[in-house]
């Protein structure tokens, strides 16, 4: 450790205000993190999608984005670190370095070969290791860990099925019925999550993953609303932020049965369950410590719509998708974003602060302030090269409906009513739209979702109004179109 010790949360905002080591935020766009360069100077974002045309100040986009077929967000991130005008604007920035590092590397993910190369680019990774992330972000990890941690799991039975029968032999053997749910142990926004209650749903599931090979999470199928919430393991405890409702499955958002589209918040909760979810996020993040963890992770809920009990979905050890509304809470502006307190495990600091205390602040209804995110993804089955794609900034909505743009933002920490909303581009002209591909996400006060799970209409208004504004050329259909390059992959911003 250097320096004196930092002593509560007004000291640690002082420091970061005069932060003079480089942190970089590498990724497919800035969204995830997006507002953070407001309480940490030095903090910049590397991306690979020009969302802002240049006018946002903190973000850098190689000029020259000629590149290989992409297939993953870890492979944008490797081909960002390996650009020559990346490594120019790093070494540019090295002066305010400090130890063995010209400062810190962020990502959502990562792997092996990404850790090498910031390495060589002389940058710290400000996560625990890929190795590490990979194990525990396994589904049937989690529920091992959940089981010793004292946080419950959905009923199920973990092990292996190579056909129908043996599926339902693995689930009888648990007292879980025919109505199941079928986890691969790696996916992401519901692609290997799987309702099975038949052998022509189990056929029809295993023409598109490999379930007989794979280690499977059985569980009992329950009516549920799912929540989020991210929490912090830091040297002096676990860190729970607020509790958020799941934006999940709408055909008006997502191509996927069950898959992630946005958040709002605070989450519809008793009280009880929202102490609950608090505690049993609590209980996990001293499990991971056991585990050699340290710093930001999320955690999904299931709420059983019948008995009102809370119990383990995912874990996601690392930024998510969330993270984008978690920095703008109440509690946040109070305190200071939740992320902040992971980047203090990086930055060699010697601080002190009551987690107690904090958990506790977070935890009244004073700290409520009501947000939405949703992002946007394309629902058809066609590929188009996009002739036109609204731009990044504030939008309102029209008497009639539609999305007007009203100005330019690099936030949405400006947004005054639950009239304006942030869109936040990804894909522009240029670029291919296709099933599953990430087109922008939209930021506003205000719930876009009902209780009951439905999409509010001013919901249905923003969606509309954002897509009328995508333009593009189809493709060769057929076997012309397979032969045609392939689009790039899905940043899938909570990759759950």
């Amino acid at each position: 450790m250097t320096g004196p010790v930092l002593r509560g949360v007004s000291d640690l905002r002082e420091f970061f205000r005069t932060n003079a080591t480089p942190i970089y935020f590498i990724s497919p766009t800035a969204f995830n993190l997006l507002g953070i360069d407001r309480w940490v100077r030095n903090f910049h974002y590397l991306t690979y999608y020009d969302s802002f045309d240049g006018t946002h100040p903190g973000v850098f986009v190689p000029a020259d984005r000629r590149a290989p077929e992409f297939e993953s967000i870890e492979h944008i991130c490797n081909y960002l670190l390996s650009h020559p005008e990346v490594r120019s604007f790093i070494r540019s920035n090295a002066g305010g370095g400090s130890g063995s590092h010209s400062g810190l590397a962020t990502f959502v993910m990562f792997d092996e070969e990404t850790e090498a190369l910031a390495a060589e680019a002389g940058l710290r990774v400000a996560h625990p290791s890929a190795e590490l992330r990979h194990r525990l972000d396994s589904k049937i990890v989690t529920t091992q860990l959940g089981n010793d941690a004292g946080v419950p799991s959905v009923p199920n039975a973990l092990g292996q099925a190579a056909s129908y029968p043996d599926l339902l032999a693995l689930a009888d053997r648990a007292g879980l019925g025919s109505d199941l749910v079928v986890q691969m142990p790696y996916g992401d926004s519901g692609k290997t999550t799987f309702f099975i209650a038949s052998q022509a749903d189990w056929d029809k599931c295993a023409a598109k993953e490999p379930l007989a090979q794979a280690e499977l999470k059985v569980m009992r199928r329950i009516e549920h609303r799912a929540i989020a919430v991210e929490a912090v393991l830091t040297r002096h405890g676990t860190l729970v932020g607020p509790l958020m409702n799941d934006i999940t499955g709408h055909q008006e958002l997502t191509p996927y049965r069950g898959g992630w589209a946005g958040n709002d918040y605070p989450a519809t909760l008793t009280a009880e369950q929202k102490r609950r979810g608090r505690e049993l996020t609590r209980r996990l993040g001293d499990r991971l410590a056991g585990e050699g963890y340290t710093g930001f992770f999320e955690v999904d809920f299931l709420v059983d719509t019948g008995s009102g009990e809370l119990y383990l979905g995912e874990l996601n050890p690392r930024i998510s998708g969330i993270s984008s509304m978690t920095n703008v809470t109440a509690g946040a502006y109070a305190d200071m974003p939740l992320f902040l307190f992971h980047l203090l495990s990086y930055l060699d600091l010697d601080y002190e602060v009551d987690v107690d205390e904090i958990n506790e602040r977070w935890s009244r209804e004073a700290a409520v302030d009501v947000w939405s995110q949703i992002i946007i993804k394309e629902t058809g089955d066609a590929v188009e090269l996009l002739g036109r794609a609204p731009r990044t900034g504030i939008y309102t909505l029209a008497p009639d409906g539609t999305a007007d743009f009203r100005r330019q933002a690099t936030d949405w920490h400006g947004i005054v009513s639950e009239d304006e909303a942030f869109y936040l581009r990804i894909l522009s002209a240029g670029d291919y739209r296709y099933r599953g591909a990430d087109l922008g996400a939209l930021v506003t006060r205000g719930r876009l979702q009902r209780d009951d799970g439905t999409l509010e209409r001013r919901c249905r208004q923003w969606i509309a109004g954002i897509r009328s504004q995508f333009g593009g050329t189809p493709l060769l259909s057929g076997q012309q179109q397979a032969q045609q390059p392939a689009p790039p992959p899905r940043t899938d911003f909570k990759m759950a």
